[in-house]
Parts: structure tokens; C-alpha cells; sequence
């Protein structure tokens, strides 16, 4: 089940919205600290982090998928988003270095052919981070978010996807251990929810962020040689033509 745009930018301008980006946007900023000439692409709604890179990265693109519609990023420059269909990217093969999913892997209604697609435009050595939303975590069940929307994904089940799709999980964040209750008097207590959590490693928190490396050398199962099945004969003596 995907979302509108309209709701995901709604949600990023309101106060819970804010929260949400700013520790989100921590964890995805410890994970990839360094982007300096490197092609940055993000796909699904990642414009709110976006930001974080336009600066210091070659380039940096947005591709919408079609059904969620597209917004113009960022509002008072050149255009740098698009929409585009999310399993045929409109990117040449090995085009970008780095890839981030936001708001796509739980929308997406074949997570597979997207991650391949991923990988696919992804240069040697590329790496992918998946922001995605915990199934044991308070915003996965509800929906006054954009994280209770769409299929969430505990550890283990994100980890068998990367795997699956030829990716190799090189690191792992957790992100959103405050409740999503939208009241300025709770939100205040938002940065002491998120290092209590974190210190705790507590199994509920909001998101993973996880990220991996694509796999160049892909293992490719070994065939086995069917053993043709050779009937044993037993000895017998032929008849003699005079009996």
C-alpha cells in the first residue's frame, strides 16, 4: 500500500515530522559520514535527506516512484527530482555510488525486483541504505505516520531480503524510539526517549537503518551432472541356429 506525496510532505512539515527527520537524518549521517564526489540517489521519498549530502556529493537525484507522485526538490534551486517507474530506473548500469531507499521497500510491491534494480545502477563497490520500518516498534502500528503504512520488516527479514538481492549488510542503526504522539509537551522529551533507547538497545525502536555493499562476485549455485542410469544385464547365452 504506498502513500500520496502530498501526505509524506504534509507529515515532514509538522512537528512530529521535524522529530522524525532530525533523528532519522542522525542515523543516516553516522552510517554514511563522507560523500565527497560521489553520486548520491534517492529513491521513494527521500528528499528530507537528501539534504544532508547536496552539498558535499557530485550530484544528487531523487526518483519518485509513479504511483506516489513526485514533488519538486529542492524548492528554490534547479530541479534534482523526477518520477520514474521503480523497477526500470531510467539510469544506466553502475551510474551512482550510493542509493537510499526511504519510504520504498515496505511501499513497493516487489521488493525483490526493486533491490535488483538497485543493484543494477549501482557502480562496483556501491553502497545502498535502507531506511524501513521495525515491525516490533510503536510506528509500524500506527498509521497517523508514514511508517504505519506499508509492510514492516524485523532484522532478521531485511537481512534475508539484502542477502537475496545480492547485497552484504555492512552496518546497522536504529532510529524513532519515542512514541509518534504529536503534543509539543511530549515531543519535548524526545531527545531523552532517543538516548535512553539507544543506550539500552531497545528491540522497539521505529526504523532500521541498514546499510550494504553491493556484492560484484555473486555466488552462482553449482549444477550436478544427472548420472545417466545404466541398466545392469545379466549373462545370457544366445540360442544356436540349429536349435
Amino acid at each position: 500500500m504506498s502513500i500520496d506525496v502530498v501526505d509524506l510532505r504534509n507529515f515532514y512539515g509538522q512537528r512530529l515530522g521535524v522529530v522524525a527527520r532530525r533523528f532519522v537524518g542522525r542515523g543516516i549521517r553516522s552510517l554514511w559520514g563522507d560523500t565527497r564526489g560521489l553520486r548520491v540517489l534517492g529513491i521513494g521519498y527521500a528528499t528530507p535527506y537528501l539534504g544532508l549530502f547536496r552539498e558535499d556529493a557530485e550530484r544528487c537525484l531523487a526518483l519518485m516512484p509513479a504511483r506516489q507522485g513526485v514533488v519538486k526538490w529542492p524548492t528554490a534551486r534547479p530541479t534534482l527530482s523526477a518520477l520514474a517507474d521503480e523497477n526500470d530506473l531510467p539510469l544506466p548500469d553502475s551510474a551512482v555510488d550510493r542509493v537510499m531507499l526511504v519510504h520504498a521497500i515496505e511501499m513497493t510491491n516487489d521488493p525483490v525486483v526493486l533491490l535488483r534494480e538497485v543493484w543494477r545502477v549501482l557502480a562496483s563497490g556501491g553502497r545502498l541504505l535502507v531506511v524501513v520500518p521495525n515491525r516490533r516498534g510503536l510506528w509500524a502500528r500506527m498509521d497517523t505516520t508514514p511508517f504505519g503504512h506499508g509492510r514492516p520488516y524485523s532484522r532478521a527479514q531485511i537481512n534475508q531480503l539484502l542477502r537475496e538481492t545480492w547485497f552484504t549488510p555492512t552496518g546497522w542503526r536504529e532510529a524513532l524510539y519515542v512514541p509518534p504522539i504529536e503534543r509539543g509537551w511530549f515531543l519535548r522529551t524526545a531527545l531523552a526517549w532517543e538516548r535512553a533507547g539507544a543506550t539500552v538497545s531497545a528491540p522497539f525502536a521505529g526504523v532500521h537503518l541498514v546499510e550494504a555493499v553491493k556484492q560484484v562476485y555473486r555466488a552462482i549455485p553449482a549444477r550436478r551432472e544427472k548420472r545417466r542410469l545404466v541398466p545392469a544385464l545379466e549373462p545370457a547365452l544366445a540360442p544356436s541356429p540349429g536349435t
